[in-house]
């Protein structure tokens, strides 16, 4: 068996993440003092990567050595995380002072050395020292750096998330680095198991990067920078190895990956993990023609979900995929995300603080507490509870759940997708939009296949919408009867991502449509839906979206957490 490592440096040495070549999913982790226990492990590993510089010049020329200068501008806003590794003589300065009068005679133009950098001094002289006694080293031993490595993880396309704000982990940025992770074959225990002693879950994410990349290199599917690579005067390697974006290994037995942040193994993965917790909802089909045309009404009655709505499923995708703090979690909802993370956290015993807009409905705060949530008036739109819910995550280290824009949450509403298809398959799938989680899962779990996926939002509501007339996420202005739930602003970079390429299109419909759907559903199918989850029907009602002959139409009930006393008022 041939194994491949990779490896970060962290308080306590450095940790390792060792795994067969053709099989990375569930990786050996563990803490070692010295590199060298890396290299005369007893797996020996043939491939090695490091995220830590190796090969030091005499002279820099330009703002670091050519790995950095070529692997900078890859990285869009995330480009001061590659800091410039000054001439060998600097770092092996026995001080900072020292260090800097010895980078700045021996750069053009002068340039000092950065605390940060020289905090890893010491570990990039423990490299350097084994590889200049054991030279036969750098035939296994390689550079990466994480945030290049998962930026062609994420075809290339820069991550629009931080891994850390202020020096602390980012729940958002970890989460969406997870994700990737999972999406090259880390398996979810990997990726939910705390960091061993001596070690953080940054490093540890970091080293599974790493590890990915060994892999690469293994099967001659890594690119390095430059390319070959440059040497210093030791004949050591300087180069930064990364994936090749374009060409990325599959997982053992599952389909080849499509290059969304969001993939159709990530949400079998997710419908695995999710198994036993979320409820397997009906699906009603209707006769040929009972809505009226020659097409197929197929009903997926979601609503009878776990507190009330798909969220439920990326509620417990989010608490079971990530190590929950003692602090708990937190979420800013209108109403149906943070009833189904309140729902989750009492089941699996954690405490969450919700945070909802005062334009949530009074029964969804209801239902909230019901489960034994705190609930705080978070402003008077959904975007001000999310603001004060990220002051809370900071200022307390809850775990935030994001309800629509991180890979766990899209994953987990992507199962609703493959739930659906196994259940009647259909051509085309209509589904409302808010923030844009919901389809961009199910577009992700549905891309490549035969279903359509189409978007239905509110005319008064279309995040969505106006992204993708935009070329990309803009702020809209929200006033619709279903602001409580269909009321993003903005769906933000990842859902965009996620959307344009596997998204059909989106459709617009009236208040008095989604107003007529829930009348309709109440009069006609004893349904009682909230106006967000009546939308997708609506668009049948008001003629957004006509059916050809024959079609297999999807209709995605997606919320019942209605007020009764308004939906009488309505079906009167």
């Amino acid at each position: 068996m041939v194994w491949i490592a990779g490896v970060d440096g962290c308080p306590g040495g450095w940790i390792v993440a060792l795994a067969p070549e053709d099989d990375v999913s569930n990786p050996r982790i563990r803490v070692v003092a010295r590199f060298s226990d890396v290299v005369d492990a007893p797996e020996r590993p043939a491939c090695i990567v490091v995220d830590m510089p190796i090969g030091l010049p005499e002279r820099i020329e330009g703002p670091g050595r050519a790995p950095e200068r070529l692997v900078r501008p890859l990285l869009g806003a995330r480009q001061s995380s590659v800091f410039s590794i000054p001439a060998r003589a600097a770092v092996f300065s026995p001080d900072y002072a020292i260090a800097c009068t010895q980078a700045a005679a021996r750069s053009e133009p002068p340039r000092k050395v950065s605390k940060q950098g020289f905090m890893i001094f010491p570990k990039i002289r423990e490299i350097d020292e084994l590889l200049r006694v054991r030279p036969d080293l750098t035939e296994r031993v390689f550079e990466s750096h994480p945030e290049v490595a998962f930026q062609a993880m994420n075809g290339s396309r820069p991550l629009h998330e931080p891994k850390k704000i202020k020096g602390k982990p980012w729940p958002d940025g970890m989460a969406m680095r997870r994700g990737l992770l999972a999406a090259h074959g880390i398996g979810q225990s990997a990726l939910a198991a705390k960091a061993p002693r001596g070690a953080a879950a940054d490093d540890q994410l970091d080293a599974l990067a790493c590890l990915v990349t060994a892999r690469a290199i293994a099967k001659n599917e890594a690119q390095s920078y430059p390319s070959p690579p440059e040497r210093d005067a030791y004949n050591t390697p300087i180069a930064i190895w990364v994936p090749k974006a374009q060409n990325r290994a599959a997982p053992t037995g599952i389909a080849p990956m499509n290059t969304s942040p969001v993939t159709q193994p990530m949400i079998e993965a997710a419908a695995n993990l999710i198994e036993g917790h979320a409820r397997q909802t009906p699906v009603l089909t209707l006769p040929r023609g009972a809505l009226g045309g020659g097409w197929i009404p197929v009903f997926k009655l979601e609503l009878v979900q776990h507190a009330g709505s798909f969220k439920a499923r990326g509620a417990f995708n989010n608490l079971l995929s990530r190590t929950v703090p003692p602090a708990g979690v937190a979420a800013a909802s209108g109403g149906n995300h943070g009833a189904a993370v309140a729902y989750a956290a009492m089941k699996l015993g954690h405490k969450a603080r919700i945070f909802v807009p005062e334009i949530s409905s009074p029964a969804k705060i209801a239902t909230i507490r019901r489960f034994g949530a705190e609930v705080v008036i978070g402003g008077a739109r959904y975007d001000d509870a999310q603001a004060a819910c990220d002051a809370d995550v900071a200022a307390s280290g809850a775990m935030r759940v994001h309800p629509f824009a991180a890979p766990e949450t899209m994953a987990g509403q992507g199962t609703l997708a493959r739930e659906w298809d196994r259940q009647a398959p259909v051509d085309s799938a209509l589904i409302a939009v808010g923030g844009g989680g919901l389809i961009g899962g199910a577009a992700s779990w549905w891309a490549g296949r035969p279903t359509r996926v189409i978007g239905v939002e509110p005319a008064g509501s279309r995040a969505l919408h106006a992204a993708l007339a935009a070329g990309g996420p803009v702020d809209v202005t929200v006033d619709s009867v279903a602001a409580d739930s269909l009321g993003a602003r903005n769906v933000g970079q990842l859902v965009f991502d996620v959307c344009r390429p596997h998204v059909d299109h989106v459709v617009l419909v009236p208040d008095e449509a989604i107003t007529l759907a829930q009348k309709t559903l109440w009069q006609d199918f004893r349904i009682a839906s909230e106006p967000g989850g009546a939308a997708a029907f609506a668009a049948i009602l008001c003629g957004a979206y006509v059916p050809a002959p024959g079609e297999r139409v999807g209709i995605l009930l997606c919320g019942g957490n209605v007020d009764l006393a308004k939906l009488v008022e309505i079906a009167a």
